[in-house]
């Protein structure tokens, strides 16, 4: 176990969270890399489009402190997270909302022009249920998203609703932007790992034993693991436990699920197609 690849795909970082403390804990518990993804920061009000580039310098912060202290392998997506356009709109109008997300997915890219970024996300829409126009304005937004990936050659995390038909929605966005769907990364997605299922989409799984063995039991292990830890000291263990993912992998090899080429796999070769372009 102390030589696998241990990589938890979506975890959160907060400057007014237990951040490089909860990352020590993971390392300590067998982690060795994670995607790190930005958060809407209540340090950074988002009153006009500019604010998102203010609150991604947080991320950029808080994973430069992060990789310093635990040596960890630190990816790092920023992205306009789109259930703000829903209040945006409300405060300011849905076709100033828009534009405000809009130009924060171009200063994603700008960052990962810059090579701050390895990813843009979490993008998408909302994962509940919102008018037509909010839907289709956040479909807009992702389109473009996926394009400014597309350009960079990155892939996209995307933050959605999760029903049979969405991953073929998200593929068919991707081809209208151009974008391979096999960058488009749902996060929290179900265990949905076969190519009807995905439409080439790359699943990012919540690290439970019922996804796992659900996932595996299908005859293939493209997927990827993740907590969405969101290093909240008032839930310290939400959305899992920044542990989890180590200790899943552990239960995998113990319990026989999953063999060290299937975790070489999920944990090392499936990242490092995404993130290490």
């Amino acid at each position: 176990m102390d030589s696998l690849p241990v990589y938890d795909n979506h975890i959160h970082m907060s400057p007014h969270g237990r951040n490089v403390d909860a990352l020590l804990e993971y390392k300590a518990a067998g982690g060795t890399g994670l995607t790190l993804v930005t958060l809407p920061y209540p340090e950074v009000r988002i009153c006009e489009g500019r604010d998102f580039a203010e609150s991604y310098e947080i991320t950029f912060d808080l994973a430069d402190k992060a990789r310093a202290a635990t040596g960890l392998e630190i990816n790092v997506a920023v992205g306009p997270y789109p259930v703000l356009l829903i209040g945006l709109a409300e405060q300011y109008g849905l076709e100033a909302a828009e534009q405000m997300l809009l130009q924060g997915m171009e200063d994603a890219g700008r960052a990962v022009e810059e090579g701050k970024a390895v990813a843009i996300g979490e993008i998408g829409r909302p994962h509940f249920e919102c008018t037509r126009e909010i839907w289709d304005a956040s479909n807009r937004i992702l389109q473009r998203g996926m394009e400014i990936a597309k350009e960079n050659d990155v892939p996209v995390i995307i933050h959605c609703e999760s029903t049979e038909d969405t991953d073929r929605s998200l593929a068919e966005i991707a081809r209208k932007a151009g974008l391979d769907p096999g960058l488009v990364i749902k996060h929290s997605s179900p265990p949905y790992v076969t190519e009807e299922e995905t439409h080439g989409v790359m699943p990012s799984m919540p690290a439970s034993k019922s996804n796992i063995k659900e996932a595996l039991a299908k005859g293939t292990d493209r997927f990827m693991l993740e907590t969405d830890y969101i290093d909240d000291p008032e839930k310290p263990s939400a959305i899992m436990a920044v542990t989890t993912v180590p200790n899943k992998v552990k239960w995998m090899l113990a319990s026989g699920n999953a063999d060290e080429d299937r975790i070489w796999r999920i944990c090392k070769d499936y990242p490092d197609r995404m993130y290490h372009r």
